[in-house]
């Protein structure tokens, strides 16, 4: 029996270690995560991962709910985002939040079939598929799964409407002008969401001037209240002061 209690013990005390170790997957929401429209009712949600207008063409493993989980530091800071904006007639639109690891299981093994190729005119028009990984498009690990990351943009407000995707429907590149690619109802960034496109990076100086202003919009404000942008995708924000910044969560979006 002693022996019992003992190894109980130990087998504790490596979950323990092992919970703290980077990389480590937990399966279970901790208590400081939040549901974004709960902590801020006025913000526009497109959980592109939970329908059929993403990359893969299907909805992603994990996404059980088109919801935006996010841990609560990272909340209250998009807060002040959101009411800054609402001065200026304009809210923030989240595409992804939290993204369990079995998501990006799911983004790997997408990639990795390069016969897959039924997205490619709207999402990698000019990208070899064989290429995703190197170029640094797709990876094995990803910061959204620590729970801190987000993919948004502005919209205005009252929000326009959304054209609908339907499935089957002709493609378009995602780095057209934007009256030619899918009509998101955001402000023009210059590109669509998820574009794996050298015009998506936030700097990229091909864009016209009305776009690098709506970057440089969202990325100013973003900063002022604690997020740092991903120098390749201007959608793309992490909370500087991430509560997990070694830990992978695979628990589902639901």
């Amino acid at each position: 029996m002693k022996a019992t209690f003992a190894m109980a013990g130990i087998l504790a005390s490596a979950l323990v270690l092992l919970s703290s170790y980077p990389g480590w997957s937990q399966n279970t929401m901790p208590e400081d995560f939040v549901d974004i429209q709960k902590e801020i009712p006025s913000v526009v949600l497109d959980i592109r991962y939970f329908g059929d207008h993403n990359f893969l063409g299907t909805r992603v493993d994990g996404y059980q709910a088109p919801k935006c989980l996010i841990t609560k530091p990272a909340a209250e800071a998009l807060a002040k985002v959101q009411a800054e904006l609402q001065e200026m007639s304009l809210s923030l639109k989240i595409y992804d939040c939290y993204r369990p690891q079995q998501a990006v299981d799911h983004f790997v093994r997408w990639a990795k079939d390069i016969n897959d190729t039924k997205t490619k005119d709207e999402f990698y028009p000019t990208v070899d598929k064989r290429n995703l990984f190197r170029d640094g498009y797709i990876a094995e690990k990803s910061g959204h799964s620590r729970g801190s990351t987000i993919d948004l943009t502005i919209v205005s407000f009252p929000v326009p409407a959304q054209e609908q995707y339907r499935p089957g429907q002709t493609l378009h590149a995602c780095y057209l002008p934007a009256g030619e690619r899918f009509k998101d109802n955001s402000i023009d960034m210059g590109t669509g969401f998820d574009c794996f496109h050298e015009i998506s990076h936030p700097e990229n100086l091909k864009v016209g001037q009305q776009q690098r202003a709506h970057r440089l919009l969202l990325k100013t404000l973003m900063d002022k209240h604690g997020f740092k942008n991903y120098d390749k995708e201007w959608w793309h924000f992490t909370l500087r002061k991430e509560p997990y910044p070694d830990t992978y969560f695979d628990f589902p979006v639901k």
